[in-house]
């Protein structure tokens, strides 16, 4: 009989096997439960609005029907235009943002920076209690002029504290001697940083740069406040489905009260085809940072 061996080629004994079965079949449970919603929301996509009013959503779509695919397709021009704002302020706001915030932990990581905690605390202190929301969106158009500009879809979340302090834990963690020996060869800061501190920082910067694009991809509140409705050619993806739905549930609304018993609207389905458009990009996206996010998001919680 065949013995079997795990990762390191070491033999696996009867009390392992039966551990690792358990495992995969519980981790395939979970799996399955996390796809479930998903799947729901594609099913209830391509579902008709009169089946999911009496039947609610099916794993499988009772009577198919494209309509809400149809609805949003129906102006495909500024449909990619919101793509191409939402791809541009993801790229543009994703790598600005994994510069400013790693070029920030680095001078808060080094220990010949005398006022790095005092730094650190302001940087914390202000996450946790601001203005408000009045004086900062009076700050950010009055006197940063950010209004109807496509710089008010990026800058405002351009830094993010907990990604800052992440990063700072990171830094930290590389051996001061590295820092040392590269300063004794004439390296300054700019080197340091470039060519020790972001390389052993990878898995770090990845989980962090995921982050920062997700953050990126969903926002549509900075378009709610900052564009008007003259400036549609700056609409972000989401901002964009949001009006498509919020006009859709208009049309319901006006016809139920009109005595129409139905409008030709599918807005439920609608809700479901927007998540789908809205996730898919970002979803395709994560296969490839697989490593560095596992990585990332473990490398802190074994030593040695």
């Amino acid at each position: 009989m065949r013995k079997l061996k795990d990762a390191n080629g070491r033999t696996m004994g009867r009390d392992r096997i039966v551990f690792n079965v358990i495992a995969y079949v519980v981790l395939a449970l979970l799996s399955l439960i996390c796809l479930l919603p998903f799947w729901l929301v594609v099913s209830g996509s391509f579902s008709d609005q009169r089946s999911i009013q009496l039947g609610g959503y099916q794993l499988i779509p009772q009577n198919f029907s494209l309509d809400a695919y149809k609805m949003l397709f129906r102006i495909p021009g500024e449909l990619l235009r919101a793509y191409g704002v939402t791809i541009f302020v993801t790229g543009a706001g994703t790598l600005l943002g994994l510069l400013f915030t790693s070029m920030a932990a680095y001078v808060l990581a080094c220990r010949d920076f005398r006022y790095r905690y005092q730094v650190s605390f302001f940087f914390y202190f202000t996450s946790i209690f601001g203005g408000g929301l009045v004086p900062w969106y009076i700050f950010n158009t009055k006197y940063l002029h950010f209004h109807n500009n496509i710089i008010s879809l990026i800058v405002p979340i351009l830094i993010n504290v907990t990604y800052l302090l992440i990063l700072k834990s990171y830094m930290m963690n590389i051996p001061q001697g590295l820092y040392e020996s590269a300063r004794l060869d004439g390296a300054g800061d700019w080197i340091i940083y470039c060519r020790i501190a972001m390389p052993l920082c990878k898995a770090g910067l990845a989980t962090v740069g995921l982050f920062i694009a997700l953050n990126y991809w969903n926002d549509w509140y900075n378009a709610m406040l900052f564009l008007d409705e003259g400036r549609k050619e700056l609409y972000p993806l989401q901002y964009f489905l949001n009006n498509i739905l919020t006009k859709a549930q208009a049309l319901n609304a006006a016809a139920a009260r009109s005595g129409i018993p139905a409008s030709d609207v599918p807005s439920e389905p609608m809700k479901l085809a927007m998540t789908v458009v809205a996730t898919g990009p970002i979803v395709l996206l994560y296969p490839f940072l697989q490593k560095y996010f596992v990585k990332g998001v473990t490398i802190g919680a074994v030593k040695g």
